[in-house]
């Protein structure tokens, strides 16, 4: 079996400083490849910066500055962001740089080879903030101003000769790979609004423009740039060095596993993206997976709305690993959340520090009380300690499927319910009153320790920093973490030192005020 995993965020626009919504499409993808990685696959994981096209030029101009320049500080803050976040991309790449210029090129020569694109003028409605035109049934008038239905971007009518792709003629080969391959767009929802939106009916795409110049120039006519999308959508390739299809990395991860997306560009991703491919003759990725929004009240968060959250501000007022378990928790993936400090600190108080955090201290307590700080032997699982076992055990392989499926609703649930059910055995068996039976009393603290492994374990992807405080109860080291041996009911070595850790997470106390 293929071992290999290729998945990718959005490269991020880069108009203005990062929040939360990026920060959620990064959380989500950081999620699937630390679950790959422990589940032994070789995982390259991209994101980057979106750096050409007018809005950036416009803001450039706005600040009075370079437009490189712009694009290198403000794609630093997304940088910066993916170490903040504690992500384990293996690459971050930018539009400006020259390994992305040369595969841009490349691919465009192919689609003018193939006979996919031609000249002709173009006349319309473009939104400068969406980077896309729209029809006449596509937009509306709100307040005398003229505004596209689905982002509610301002639009003004451009008048321009263009290069045009010839979409129209890929609408059935669309229909029919939809078709062959039904798990191409998830979730259904999305994949059924790509197939409505395509049956519809395709028009030609215009793909260059002459009304600015920050982009990639056609490589036959220094006169136009290339369209920011067809220019974007390539960083797929050319992060695994595209044309060199003999590249290891190209060979090793191409067609890409997964690229997760937000739902405003599902149309460029599930439309656009493979018919280029397909009309360069190159392989489809296996899956396009569009999530929903992070809303601030009933609003998509964004800087002309003045809306927007900073993810930074939450982690130094919360840390990091509560924001990254309440948004995977709280948010149902695939649509859209509404966040609140009110919540995360519920989750932080009920989850990770009542459920969680509390019973790692409570079995280290018992643990050195009763067993000399060690890992104890003489061990005999009755039923109730292999209900408990076997319950990660029989879900290994369903597990593994609901994350191929993108279910992450799924996999915190099964961690949620639980921790539930290890506090209640815990209690129910009641250890205290074992005392005089050794056997029993060492079973018990042995099931709790081994649950409270394998708990971290499934936690790793989540909360990375706080399950490899919790593994140093047992001296688990990150490269040790394996998630196969799930299904090992004596996995924890007898005999050995147990050690103290500091407290995973303090309660939010409510201030007498509030």
């Amino acid at each position: 079996m293929n071992k290999n995993f290729y998945i990718t965020t959005p490269i991020y626009y880069p108009s203005a400083e990062p929040h939360m919504g990026h920060a959620y499409s990064s959380i989500i993808a950081d999620f699937f490849a630390r679950f790959k990685r422990i589940d032994g696959y070789e995982v390259n994981f991209l994101t980057g910066t979106d750096e050409h096209g007018l809005k950036i030029q416009k803001a450039a101009q706005k600040k009075g500055v370079d437009t490189l320049e712009f694009c290198n500080n403000i794609s630093k803050t997304f940088r910066d962001l993916s170490k903040t976040l504690n992500l384990t991309n293996t690459d971050f790449i930018r539009t400006t740089e020259s390994r992305h210029k040369i595969s841009v090129q490349h691919l465009w020569k192919e689609l003018e080879k193939n006979d996919e694109i031609y000249l002709s003028k173009y006349s319309g409605w473009y939104s400068v903030s969406d980077e896309a035109f729209y029809s006449e049934d596509e937009i509306e008038e709100l307040d005398g101003k003229k505004q596209a239905i689905i982002s509610k971007s301002l639009v003004e009518w451009m008048d321009e000769e263009s290069y045009f792709f010839r979409l129209s003629k890929w609408e059935k080969p669309l229909l029919d790979y939809y078709k062959k391959n039904p798990d191409f767009i998830s979730p259904t929802s999305r994949k059924n609004e790509v197939i409505s939106f395509v049956k519809s009916g395709l028009k030609d795409l215009s793909i260059s423009r002459k009304s600015f110049s920050w982009g990639i120039q056609v490589p036959s006519n220094k006169e136009h740039v290339i369209y920011v999308w067809l220019d974007a959508l390539t960083n797929y390739i050319s992060a695994l060095n595209y044309p060199d299809n003999n590249n290891p990395l190209y060979k090793k991860y191409w067609p890409a596993s997964l690229h997760l997306i937000g739902k405003d560009i599902l149309r460029f991703h599930a439309v656009y993206w493979p018919a280029f491919l397909l009309a360069a003759k190159l392989p489809l990725p296996k899956k396009v997976y569009s999530h929903g929004w992070i809303l601030s009240g009933e609003e998509k968060m964004s800087k002309s709305k003045g809306n927007i959250l900073d993810p930074i501000e939450i982690i130094n007022e919360y840390g990091l690993d509560p924001l990254r378990y309440y948004l995977i928790k709280e948010v149902s993936f695939g649509n859209d959340g509404n966040i609140s400090k009110e919540r995360l600190e519920y989750c932080i108080n009920s989850d990770l520090a009542n459920n969680f955090g509390n019973l790692c201290q409570r079995v280290i307590a018992f643990t050195i009380k009763n067993c000399q700080g060690k890992i104890p032997d003489k061990v005999k699982f009755e039923k109730d300690d292999l209900k408990i076992l076997d319950k990660f055990k029989s879900n290994i392989d369903l597990i593994r499927k609901k994350i191929d499926n993108q279910d992450i609703n799924y996999y915190i649930n099964f961690i949620v319910n639980s921790l539930f059910e290890t506090n209640k055995y815990f209690n129910d068996q009641e250890p205290w009153k074992k005392k005089d039976d050794l056997v029993r009393l060492n079973t018990i603290i042995y099931t709790t320790l081994e649950v409270v492994r394998k708990i971290s374990y499934m936690l790793y992807p989540i909360i990375p920093e706080s399950s490899l405080k919790a593994l140093k109860i047992f001296n688990i080291l990150e490269k040790e973490i394996e998630f196969s041996t799930l299904e090992n009911h004596n996995y924890l070595k007898s005999n050995l030192n147990i050690e103290k850790i500091d407290i995973l997470f303090k309660k939010i106390e409510k201030k007498k005020d509030d």
